[in-house]
């Protein structure tokens, strides 16, 4: 966790910058999630919100390559305290799991972040773009 090192690049490139906040139950998670620390991935979000971050990709490690599909609850919170566009990772596992998270894109939401289900074969990748396309996640 070294986050003036990320608010001096955010500043020195704004609006280039993309921050990953990986937390598990809320708790921002360090060093290959073997650590919890006790900041909070909400304040941790905020600190980079006016800093020139151009958006953070929110991964539950709970959910993450699981494919127990996101965490939507935890995902919404974040997204509609901060003011920048975020990007959920973690646990998609099927069309429907995308489907989801649409309706989190009037909170702030603006994407999905798609692994273990397209190499698996469980996410068709036309499908989710088709999907994506025709709701504007």
């Amino acid at each position: 966790l070294n986050p003036e090192l990320v608010l001096n690049a955010s500043r020195c490139f704004p609006g280039q910058i993309v921050i990953g906040i990986d937390a598990r139950n809320g708790m921002v998670a360090i060093e290959g999630w073997t650590k919890t620390t006790q900041v909070k991935a909400v304040d941790l979000a905020k600190k980079f919100e006016d800093s020139g971050v151009a958006a953070i990709n929110f991964t539950d490690i709970y959910r993450d390559g699981m494919q127990t599909g996101p965490n939507i609850e935890e995902t919404k919170r974040l997204a509609e305290k901060i003011s920048i566009p975020v990007f959920a990772s973690g646990g998609v596992s099927t069309i429907n799991d995308i489907k989801n998270l649409i309706p989190l894109k009037d909170f702030g939401v603006a994407g999905v972040i798609v692994g273990k289900a397209l190499y698996s074969g469980g996410l068709n990748l036309k499908e989710a773009i088709k999907i994506s396309k025709q709701k504007r996640l």
